[in-house]
């Protein structure tokens, strides 16, 4: 396996996500759609963009998939699941964050206390791609392993606020403050060589800091 690590700006998310929430009715204990959600979903557009990497190592060929089958890893106390939200890249944002919302409430532990048993066949599936957020543990970067016969899995770091170049032309100050992460995607080389990997990091790249495209 290889790593490979980019930086994230996610100001134009989170404003997307601040809009989508503002259209949609939501209750009062609904977070709506989460950061989570984006990121699930342009792991699998980055998928739909690099089709090559949707794909498996089958001992003596590659199997090269359609469906965008993804493995999200959720906690429960000491415990990690990894539910899969099947043909991501073909759903809306709404609709996978509904999936996710519903796989975690599996996870709620009882009255008593005692630890939560999924049962849900998400959870036994394995998907063509894992995202892990470990930023909500404090974790600014992690290489994932991955799980096979998946051949990359995406790992998130922690938001951030950090001091960048400023990119505006028409701006005077020469840094500005961006809402940041580091993402980091680890690969089969089997499957997916080093420009493929790169392909697909910069693809994931390009839906968070431009996502009206996952939209489309």
């Amino acid at each position: 396996h290889y790593y490979l690590t980019v930086d994230v700006a996610l100001d134009s998310l989170l404003e997307t996500r601040k809009q989508l929430n503002a259209m949609l009715n939501l209750g009062e204990d609904d977070a709506g759609i989460a950061v989570n959600d984006l990121m699930v979903k342009a792991a699998a557009a980055a998928m739909k963009a690099v089709p090559s990497a949707n794909a498996s190592w089958m001992d003596t060929a590659v199997r090269v998939y359609d469906s965008v089958d993804v493995n999200f890893v959720v906690g429960s106390g000491d415990a990690l699941y990894s539910p899969v939200i099947r043909d991501a890249g073909r759903r809306g944002v709404k609709s996978i964050s509904d999936d996710i919302k519903a796989s975690v409430a599996q996870l709620v532990p009882s009255e008593e206390g005692e630890a939560a048993m999924p049962t849900g066949d998400e959870f036994g599936a394995v998907g063509t791609v894992t995202v892990m957020n470990m930023g909500m543990y404090g974790v600014k970067a992690c290489a994932p392993i991955i799980r096979e016969p998946q051949a990359v899995a995406l790992a998130l770091g922690a938001i951030e606020n950090r001091i960048v170049p400023n990119d505006d032309a028409d701006s005077e100050e020469i840094y500005k403050e961006s809402v940041m992460l580091t993402a980091t995607l680890s690969c089969d080389h089997r499957v997916v060589d080093g420009a493929v990997g790169a392909q697909w990091l910069s693809a994931f790249k390009s839906h968070v800091e431009n996502p009206t495209t996952l939209l489309l």
